[in-house]
């Protein structure tokens, strides 16, 4: 995926989660609004035969994965057309037919998950990985502790990524978790492990590959820490606490931002191309939004079914 198509992405993702924000119904959500990066890096590194995990904040990540906008909005909204059928939300889509194992709501709960998707993986003896995206509250969860573990024991082709915004909700990192860095947590398992700037999509991309390519080896998990920072509320539901300063000296440091500058920079983007792009982003959301609404609710005589 070139510089182009990364900026491509994440512009789809920020106009898709504004357009979302702009429906009257748009329910209950986690955004990824200045966390664009991660996911899009991340994916980058990804091929089709891939799987990839994410927590409760999966907007981002199924939309860098590849699934359809429309489809993912229609889940979002709760209609049928929803690659869940409208059941899974937000925090429960999935579609791993397109590589996107699912969303997991419960803090953690996706990590020792995303183990037993690698084992899978490497019982059938393929070139085929799998990745987790999880946020820095989740390292304080004996979930991330066992996944190490077992990941390191058994060689399991497992890419782990901390998408750490620096919040637990309203919790700073610093108050909530003791290492200097989180990815001092692989140290003690053995698991090779690096800190990069998350708000640097191609740093990202860079050190996914990287981790990626050591998981098709057979050498095992990696451990990949992304600092970066959500410019929303940690939910549509949640008052805002953090300091403006804070909130506006990391917006200056906007992914999207930070790429269209140095492609302008390098001559790979000009202004008549840019305003094409976001005007592409822009289009693709509005039809995103037209096809949700347009989609059915589930019908109630449907609530049980596929519940075991």
């Amino acid at each position: 995926m070139g510089a182009l198509d990364l900026l491509r992405s994440m512009m789809l993702i920020r106009a898709f989660e504004s357009a979302l924000m702009r429906s009257p119904d748009h329910g209950f959500q986690l955004l990824s609004s200045g966390e664009e990066g991660v996911a899009v890096g991340v994916c980058s590194a990804l091929t089709a035969d891939d799987q990839l995990l994410s927590s409760g904040r999966s907007i981002a990540p199924a939309l860098a994965r590849g699934l359809e906008p429309r489809a993912v909005m229609a889940e979002l909204l709760g209609k049928t057309a929803g690659p869940c059928g409208g059941r899974g939300g937000r925090g429960h889509l999935a579609q791993p037919s397109a590589g996107f194992f699912g969303a997991h709501a419960v803090v953690g709960g996706n990590l020792t998950v995303a183990a037993g998707v690698a084992l899978a993986v490497q019982l059938k003896r393929g070139s085929s990985i799998v990745a987790c995206i999880f946020g820095d509250g989740a390292c304080g969860s004996g979930a991330l502790h066992e996944t190490m573990n077992i990941a390191a024991l058994w060689k399991l082709p497992l890419v782990l990524v901390c998408d750490n915004n620096q919040y637990s909700v309203s919790t700073p990192r610093s108050e909530a978790l003791a290492p200097r860095q989180l990815s001092d947590l692989a140290k003690p398992f053995g698991i090779p492990a690096m800190t990069v700037d998350g708000m640097d999509v191609l740093e990202v991309r860079g050190a996914a590959r990287a981790c990626a390519e050591r998981a098709r080896a057979g050498q095992g998990p990696s451990f990949l820490e992304c600092i970066s920072y959500r410019f929303a509320t940690h939910s549509t539901a949640t008052r805002e606490t953090r300091p403006a300063e804070e909130i506006r000296s990391w917006k200056a440091r906007c992914p999207i931002e930070q790429l269209a500058s140095r492609l302008e920079t390098e001559g790979k983007l000009d202004p008549e191309l840019r305003r094409r792009l976001e005007r592409d982003a822009d289009n693709a959301a509005v039809e995103a939004i037209r096809f949700a609404e347009a989609s059915p609710y589930p019908d109630p005589s449907e609530l049980l079914r596929d519940v075991l």
